[in-house]
């Protein structure tokens, strides 16, 4: 795998004891406030021992990026990609992939795209709500990332329309407003395919901000496993001790390997400090015994 020959300390067994592991976070190459470079210096700060860089719907990040062959803190290349499943938008995660494979790199194209149609459909939303100028905008603020609905957010709270982020989400582009689209993305079974081709581990992202009910979530992590999946995030972020347990549970329940990770964005979102993750519940088995 390419893998390999990009990260080489990761190619060592990593089963230590005390590890402390975050597989989610982000960077400017998509919607994080740091680039790669200034990620994994504050992963280091943070004596985090594995890192997964796992920006949305690329891997442009990991791509312009070469690791230090002496830091103690191992990269592991990842990607989040973004689905659907029964009209809810999930994100699933790939890590420890081959960030130059085919297959993937055409899904990735066919994302880019995706994302690129429902920006132009969340600006016309916007608009005839008397929201102006947002796909200028946002577009201006993305750069050279994929637009996303960060990028909306802060046009609309920078252009003063909103008081907000809170605004722009709780109003226009949190779930189930009009800024909230999602049927453009590819299947739950494609996603998980690339990531397969690209030789890394399917895992369902943050499994508890969906907003399901416990009948549902049991429902998605079946129908995520039986299409290929093959780890649940049983801890995202600073979570209550209890839902880690029954996340944990649901995972064991499933056949599912354990993963762990932070969902850092931006330094300040206490919730989300990269590296602040506890440790998996002991009966769990994480996803990196599978490396």
């Amino acid at each position: 795998m390419q893998f390999y020959a990009l990260y080489p300390a990761a190619a060592e067994t990593v089963m230590l004891t005390g590890m402390l592991a975050d597989l989610h976070s982000h960077t400017t190459a998509s919607d994080g406030s740091l680039d790669t470079g200034a990620l994994v210096a504050i992963a280091e700060a943070a004596s985090v021992d594995m890192l997964a860089i796992t920006d949305h719907d690329t891997v442009a990040g990991l791509q312009a990026f070469s690791p230090e062959p002496e830091s103690r803190c191992r990269i592991i290349p990842g990607i989040e990609l973004s689905t659907t499943w029964r009209k809810t938008a999930i994100h699933v995660l790939g890590l420890n992939i081959d960030i130059n494979n085919r297959a993937l790199a055409d899904g990735i194209e066919r994302q880019q795209t995706a994302r690129c149609e429902r920006a132009d459909v969340i600006a016309a939303r916007l608009g005839k709500l008397g929201l102006h100028g947002t796909l200028e905008g946002a577009t201006k603020l993305a750069g050279t990332a994929g637009i996303s609905r960060v990028h909306f957010a802060n046009y609309l709270v920078e252009s003063a329309q909103v008081k907000s982020l809170q605004e722009a989400y709780g109003k226009y582009l949190g779930p189930g407003k009009p800024g909230d689209v999602k049927s453009l993305w590819a299947s739950l079974d494609e996603v998980i395919e690339w990531i397969a081709a690209a030789g890394g581990i399917s895992v369902l992202a943050h499994p508890a901000k969906y907003r399901l009910t416990n009948l549902k979530l049991e429902e998605l992590a079946r129908d995520f496993r039986a299409a290929g999946g093959q780890g649940l995030e049983v801890l995202s972020g600073k979570q209550d001790i209890a839902l880690t347990r029954r996340l944990g549970k649901l995972a064991n329940r499933m056949g599912l390997m354990a993963s762990c990770g932070s969902d850092f964005h931006r330094p300040g979102q206490g919730w989300a400090e990269l590296g602040a993750v506890r440790s998996l519940p002991a009966d769990c088995t994480p996803v990196w015994a599978h490396w």
